[in-house]
């Protein structure tokens, strides 16, 4: 929105600066921080009042584990209405409007949200840790998934772009027309990354943290992808709409920072599935439309791990009735290994910033 102040700069020449991108992903960066640290007690204590506290699993159903975050019942949960919240605003504030793969973006964190504010709100008034059935809430997610990349499928300067498919360390597309098979792979990695980060939210900011490391990775991609020049020179497919989607990833790093203040161990709220479930949407989706969906298992390694960490332990139960881990996900295993809850944090954190990096060493590799 904020973007088209340039047009009056014949008027007053520093408006020029709402034209530069980097300045918009600046921008967009520091007003979610600042929105999130503003809004944020405000936000806590309405949910305080609406008694809108994270039910705590009980030990029949968590054994130890329920000693250890026993302390944190009544602690409020749907948190993730303060951070999407930002996100949707700052971007709708700094980024062009004019922009298919913005909009696609949005939707799909806000479409996400808005599961999760329902799954979240039926935990809460039942008060147990039962919401939204898997099932329903996988339909739901397919259906939000499916309509974006439908919408920049048809869309005439996205349609050859989302078509294609990219492997890390290869210059050129493997694949220059998946045709119907684009809907099925780019509708996995959205549900996959949204629930791979839903269940890494189980500590305080651990999830939030990760997520900021790996939008600063994508927001790289994105930026270099945006610009003909730098695209060329590392090998990367280029298409100018997919620059702006940098600003989304600012405002993400922002937020998060934002959330941060308040989601920090210990923690005076929590996202909930509705910030959980809007931020893998969100990352899933800048990587598709940065073509560097394959790479999202490196710099989101922490997520795919938990993820890995859930279905390996399932499985084993299921076909030899051991359990691989103490617990799943794997950072509750650790938890019950006896580090402390900021050790698993902390320790997670650096992780995920080592896979970043190790995902960005990509773009030299072609």
């Amino acid at each position: 929105m904020l973007y088209y102040l340039h047009e009056l700069s014949d008027y007053f020449s520093a408006l020029r600066l709402f034209e530069a991108q980097t300045f918009r992903v600046a921008g967009a960066c520091v007003s979610a921080f600042l929105l999130c640290l503003l809004l944020g007690n405000r936000v806590i204590l309405k949910l305080i009042s609406l008694k809108a506290g994270q039910p705590i699993r009980q030990a029949s159903e968590v054994h130890k584990l329920a000693e250890l975050h026993g302390g944190k019942g009544g602690t409020p949960t749907m948190g993730g209405i303060l951070l999407i919240g930002a996100v949707i605003v700052s971007t709708l504030l700094w980024a062009r409007l004019d922009n298919p793969m913005i909009w696609a973006t949005l939707f799909v964190g806000a479409g996400m949200a808005a599961l999760g504010f329902v799954d979240d709100y039926l935990k809460v008034t039942k008060k147990t840790s039962e919401g939204v059935s898997s099932k329903m809430k996988l339909l739901v997610q397919l259906v939000i998934a499916i309509l974006a990349i439908h919408f920049l499928s048809v869309h005439a300067e996205t349609a050859a772009h989302m078509k294609q498919l990219y492997v890390p360390f290869f210059k050129d597309p493997v694949i220059n027309d998946m045709g119907w098979f684009a809907y099925v792979f780019m509708a996995v990695v959205i549900v996959g990354c949204s629930n791979a980060v839903n269940l890494t939210d189980g500590l305080d900011g651990l999830a939030t943290g990760c997520m900021i490391s790996t939008a600063m990775a994508y927001a790289l991609f994105t930026y270099i992808a945006g610009h003909a020049v730098a695209a060329n020179y590392l090998l990367l497919p280029h298409l100018e709409y997919v620059g702006e989607l940098t600003v989304i990833c600012a405002a993400l790093v922002g937020a998060g920072l934002g959330f941060m203040w308040f989601n920090c161990h210990p923690a005076q709220v929590f996202m909930g599935d509705t910030g959980s479930l809007a931020i893998g949407g969100l990352l899933a989706m800048v990587a598709i439309c940065a073509k560097q969906e394959i790479l999202l298992v490196i710099v989101g390694g922490v997520f795919v791990l938990e993820a890995l960490s859930v279905i390996l332990q399932v499985l084993s139960f299921k076909l030899t009735g051991k359990r691989i881990f103490k617990m799943a996900p794997i950072h509750h295993h650790f938890e019950l290994m006896g580090w402390k809850e900021s050790k698993v944090i902390t320790r997670f954190w650096i992780i995920s910033i080592m896979f970043a990096m190790l995902g960005m060493v990509t773009l030299k590799i072609r």
